[in-house]
């Protein structure tokens, strides 16, 4: 019985332990930040936000059943037993990555600037048909959310896919000496978090420090149509995917039914096999054959991955598509940059009808933005959208970028209060209506907006 106690995280982390001796050896299972997601047996770690403060409400925790709390301070009229810690953030860590040390299966672990959260979940997809998988929820893919997805493992899983997200130098370094992963995948080097990172250059590095908390015998598992991937040297086994030919797992004979229905041919060495996945984007073809690659290091025959593919679901924010009161709206509202936007706009030149296309800022870029806007603006006229609508304070780059292209049907919004006025007189029954931006632009409010209830 792989569990943790008290006295196991206090020795792990160096802390002191206050509390009843009897209580020192409590199973706890799992863990949680939100003392409102407490369940019977859960650790509580108490962080202190730049809002919220987590030790006030770790008496609440230990009535919502709490085996323990993580702090780093005394809590006061303590209801249960807790561990004090110097730094509950690196505490958590050193907890996760001895949890992690318990476990004798596989762990995936998964980054890129685009498409990380679309591989993880296909690549789980593809697995849970031979597996009892772990993966990671939602977008828990930091220096907490990989933590408390490690912390979720059980007995009964036989394999683990984590999401790996990072913003800065060392971030990498921080994820991957609590995953430890034995297989890794890299989906694409791009602009995300350019500011920080300085380069692409800089983003590949950021990125791969991964491998120095890998063994020798680990596998990378690389996107062989990005150049800086193709040519990075793992010092590891590699193996390749895309959709070029001198990918070892590619996609061919790739074709898609509107918005419901991909279907493509995972080809390899070992032969080629049909495969169908219930979704839309061009994002998705290029990222099967990383999932078929990694089935095929798991054990799985062909059938059983082609039978993976089928359990795949698309999430909210990502290329989610709905059909509504004649309306298709296409949901890219979880995070945006010039290569997730290029996708988009890509995918949705597929697609057939009116389309329209509101687009955000891109965060993040430093300097340069107004170059990444304009040049999104110049993509999209040559995508041939009928119309463009954009909103922010780079936005307004992209509209002289669309414009400057010959773009002819466009409109710009510096007031987002405005736009929420204006969107309805815009669309009509028929049209296929794209949103991106970036996370902190909140275009999902506009979805309401779009297609109401």
């Amino acid at each position: 019985m792989k569990t943790l106690t008290p006295r196991k995280i206090a020795e792990v982390t160096g802390g002191k332990y206050f509390g009843n001796e009897s209580e020192q050896d409590t199973p706890i299972y799992g863990a949680v930040r939100d003392n409102r997601d407490v369940k019977s047996g859960n650790l509580f770690v108490c962080i202190r936000g730049k809002r919220v403060d987590g030790h006030t409400y770790a008496n609440s925790a230990f009535e919502s059943g709490a085996a323990c709390c993580l702090a780093e301070e005394e809590i006061l009229d303590a209801k249960g037993a807790y561990v004090l810690v110097p730094s509950t953030l690196k505490a958590f860590r050193k907890i996760a990555e001895y949890y992690r040390s318990l476990f004798d299966i596989p762990f995936i672990g998964i980054t890129g600037s685009v498409g990380k959260t679309t591989a993880k979940e296909i690549i789980a997809a593809v697995l849970s048909a031979t597996k009892n998988v772990l993966y990671t929820e939602k977008n828990l893919n930091n220096d907490i959310g990989v933590p408390l997805t490690l912390l979720s493992l059980t007995e009964q899983h036989e394999v683990a896919v984590v999401e790996m997200g990072i913003s800065d130098f060392g971030d990498m370094s921080i994820l991957a000496e609590m995953v430890r992963p034995d297989i890794f995948i890299m989906t694409k080097i791009g602009y995300a978090h350019i500011e920080e990172l300085g380069s692409l250059e800089g983003v590949l590095k950021a990125k791969t420090e991964a491998f120095m908390y890998m063994k020798s015998d680990a596998v990378a598992v690389m996107n062989g149509d990005d150049d800086l991937l193709l040519n990075f040297d793992t010092k590891r086994k590699t193996i390749t995917f895309g959709l070029e030919k001198h990918n070892d797992f590619r996609a061919e004979n790739i074709q898609s039914e509107g918005t419901n229905l991909i279907e493509l041919e995972i080809v390899s060495d070992n032969g080629r096999f049909p495969v169908k996945i219930n979704s839309y984007g061009s994002h998705i073809a290029s990222l099967a054959p990383a999932a078929a690659a990694v089935g095929r290091l798991i054990g799985l025959t062909d059938k059983e991955v082609a039978e993976g593919f089928l359990k795949y679901e698309p999430v909210e924010g990502r290329s989610y598509v709905s059909n509504k009161n004649g309306l298709t709206v296409i949901d890219d509202c979880y995070n945006a940059n010039p290569n997730s936007v290029k996708a988009a706009l890509t995918s949705l030149k597929t697609l057939s009808g009116r389309r329209i296309v509101i687009l955000g800022d891109m965060l993040g870029l430093g300097e340069i933005s107004e170059k990444m806007h304009h040049e999104i603006g110049t993509f999209t006229a040559e995508c041939d959208v009928d119309k463009l609508i954009c909103q922010g304070n780079y936005a307004k780059f992209m509209y002289e970028g669309y414009k400057e292209a010959g773009g002819k049907n466009a409109e710009y919004y510096d007031d987002m209060d405005k736009l929420v006025a204006d969107i309805p007189k815009y669309i009509k029954k028929g049209d296929t209506i794209l949103l991106k931006a970036s996370r902190g632009m909140r275009f999902e409010r506009l979805l309401p907006i779009i297609n109401p209830e």
